[in-house]
């Protein structure tokens, strides 16, 4: 199951990378210095939620515990806006990129369906956490039950 989590998360990482680096790349822009944001922010991103898993293996705290859902339930809304915004102005580009081919619509639908789908994925997941954190009846952990983790994982 990780596996296959990690190889979604991998793609969809990697796509919202494209996503943010093609936008300036399509304006000329230089992108060196967005690819160092890019690794460093998720960079920093993956050492807090590791240090939010050591400690909650160490000493299980419920408010640590709290902290770490919502962490994740931000984490996931900001990479719902960085969707919607750098997919978005990609996709208006190309909209507006005055040659009609039957490459630039396939890009456009490209980039819109998955922009749009990304979006909806995070902002749900988002919701979900955040439910979790503030019911304690909506709890997540679904580790004793392989299907509901295959489907929660699938869905989200």
């Amino acid at each position: 199951m990780n596996v296959i989590v990690n190889g979604v998360r991998a793609i969809v990482f990697g796509f919202h990378k494209q996503v943010f680096l093609l936008h300036p790349k399509a304006r000329s822009l230089p992108t060196d210095k967005l690819r160092i944001s890019y690794a460093a922010i998720n960079g920093v991103i993956y050492v807090i939620q590791v240090c939010i898993w050591l400690y909650l293996w160490i000493d299980d705290n419920s408010v640590v515990e709290f902290i770490g859902k919502v962490f994740i339930a931000a984490v996931s809304f900001i990479a719902a806006l960085g969707f919607l915004l750098y997919g978005g102005r990609l996709f208006f580009m190309l909209k507006r990129f005055p040659i009609e081919s039957k490459g630039r619509r396939k890009k456009l639908n490209e980039v819109g369906s998955v922009t749009a789908i990304c979006f909806t994925c995070f902002l749900i997941r988002c919701s979900v956490v955040v439910l979790s954190a503030f019911d304690s009846d909506a709890s997540l952990d679904v580790l004793d039950h392989p299907v509901l983790n295959l489907i929660y994982y699938m869905v989200f």
